[in-house]
């Protein structure tokens, strides 16, 4: 998982809120506290003066959106940062962006096909592999060593 690390997504626009452009954000980040870290997304071009928790997510309001159309206009503006910005991490802690783009293959040896996706649906992590053929499926991380490149997915769970 070494050299150059593409930009991380912590959050998405999901629309205005208000007149006075201020957007609502979808967070993919931990929490809240730790999108607040960051000050620019997205190269500078975007710099967060305020951010609130709000149902959805979050309310925020950056400099560069002024009024309600320019809110509307960046609905689905992905906030990106520079992957080196993320905190370090334990041994055995991984960022999901880490994992997308790596050759899976089952225990017996078997190409399977690369990881598309990572999501936590609340009981832990689940990982969407994409075939050679195009065709997505999704296993439990449990059942794959993310240890190991490629990564190694328990047969019983290849689909």
């Amino acid at each position: 998982m070494g050299g150059t690390k593409a930009p991380v997504m912590l959050a998405a626009i999901a629309g205005a809120h208000g007149v006075t452009g201020e957007v609502r954000l979808k967070i993919f980040a931990q929490d809240l506290a730790s999108l607040k870290k960051y000050k620019t997304f997205n190269d500078g071009a975007l710099t967060l003066k305020k951010i609130r928790p709000h149902k959805i997510g979050a309310v925020a309001r950056f400099e560069e959106l002024t009024d309600r159309n320019m809110a509307e206009a960046a609905r689905g503006t992905q906030l990106m940062v520079p992957h080196e910005e993320l905190p370090a991490l334990d041994d055995d802690e991984f960022y999901y962006s880490d994992l997308i783009g790596l050759p899976c293959i089952s225990d017996i040896g078997d190409t399977i096909g690369t990881i598309c996706m990572v999501e936590n649906y609340g009981a832990g992590e689940v990982l969407e592999i994409e075939k050679p053929d195009g065709a997505k499926f999704m296993v439990p991380a449990h059942a794959a060593d993310i240890d190991a490149n490629p990564i190694v997915v328990q047969s019983g769970f290849v689909q």
